[in-house]
């Protein structure tokens, strides 16, 4: 990995503090299969790559150069997608259907000042946290108990100019949700019965925020008279107006919602997979949609992939801003689940023409 410079890491730093657009998602087909997914925004493009880590791999958390956090070995093999060539995933499927998402955090996030501790032994940086969790858990209440013990600390992470804010959505093979977030030093967890997850602001404002939409409907309002005229709506959808069309996480937040709860019942898994692909696309930010003007030049907010997840079969699904018809596939069956090293290669098309 090339080392970066002062100017690429405030560069680095400018992207990430703008860019914050990542929308998550769960739905169920009609045979009881899981499907969970997001998309990925960025304001510049960023190396990302496949991961897989065997069964039994021994993990070490290193916080700085003298510093060590916690040291374990995995028991569950996994998959997942990753950002500057560094084996801790962003996004990830163990072999037992758990999947896990992290998702930026801004002006919330507030993590454990590891150089203040006695002792770091249970200590994880905000992009370690992931690989832990598929590492060692195969269900939500296995999470719910496990994270007990865990401090996620102010540790800038490998590859990383600065300690990005970070929250996690957590699903388990039964379709059961949890968001996880570092608040006021201390993890929180949160049932997550919409299976949603954006960015800032926390997930309880979030869940609040969703009872000025509840009476939203897929279903098209009657018509009504008034004096005698009749007054009917002009087409299709008209019971979802109100509903936020912007792209800042609180409305992306209630459509994602929205668009995921009523959702028709996909008949079968490949079909599921499928729509799911077509409800993450609702969420896609097209090049000059979102901007903003940093250190005189202007940045681009844009989808820089999706990403779909079938648990049944542990495979992820990817396609991205340059190569959206390139269906590109990771699947935990392709590997040697007691093998001995983590394995990892390029998710291609991730550098949009704009900034070539």
């Amino acid at each position: 990995m090339k080392r970066l410079t002062l100017m690429s890491a405030l560069i680095s730093l400018t992207i990430f503090n703008t860019s914050n657009a990542c929308t998550g998602m769960e739905i169920k087909t009609a045979t009881g299969d899981v499907i969970n997914g997001r998309t990925v925004e960025f304001a510049a493009p960023i190396m990302l790559n496949k991961v897989f880590a065997p069964r039994n791999y021994k993990f070490v958390s290193q916080l700085d150069a003298k510093t060590n956090g916690l040291t374990y070995t995995g028991k569950y093999a996994f998959i997942g997608g990753g950002m500057y060539g560094d084996i801790n995933v962003s996004d990830g499927l163990n072999e037992k259907g758990l999947a896990v998402g992290v998702f930026y955090f801004p002006e919330y996030a507030v993590y454990t000042d590891y150089k203040k501790e006695k002792n770091n032994e249970n200590s994880l940086s905000s992009t370690q946290f992931s690989n832990w969790l598929l590492s060692q858990f195969a269900t939500i209440d296995e999470v719910k108990a496990g994270i007990k013990k865990i401090k996620i600390v102010n540790a800038i992470p490998k590859g990383w100019p600065f300690i990005p804010p970070m929250h996690y959505i957590v699903y388990d093979k039964t379709g059961k949700s949890l968001v996880i977030e570092p608040l006021k030093e201390c993890l929180f967890a949160h049932d997550n019965p919409t299976g949603v997850l954006t960015n800032s602001p926390d997930f309880a404002w979030q869940s609040t925020n969703l009872r000025n939409y509840i009476k939203l409907t897929n279903m098209s309002p009657n018509s009504i008279t008034m004096d005698g005229d009749k007054y009917q709506a002009f087409g299709q959808g008209a019971g979802l107006f109100g509903l936020p069309g912007d792209f800042t996480p609180p409305s992306r937040f209630v459509r994602a919602v929205v668009f995921s709860k009523m959702a028709v019942p996909a008949p079968s898994l490949n079909e599921g997979i499928m729509q799911m692909f077509h409800l993450l696309h609702q969420f896609d930010i097209p090049v000059g949609s979102a901007a903003s003007i940093e250190h005189g030049k202007t940045l681009y907010d844009y989808t820089i992939a999706t990403v779909v997840r079938d648990p049944q079969n542990i495979t992820m699904y990817f396609t991205t801003y340059e190569k959206p018809f390139d269906l590109q596939v990771l699947k935990i069956s392709d590997f040697n689940v007691n093998g001995d090293k983590i394995i990892m290669s390029p998710i291609n098309g991730v550098v949009p023409y704009f900034a070539k």
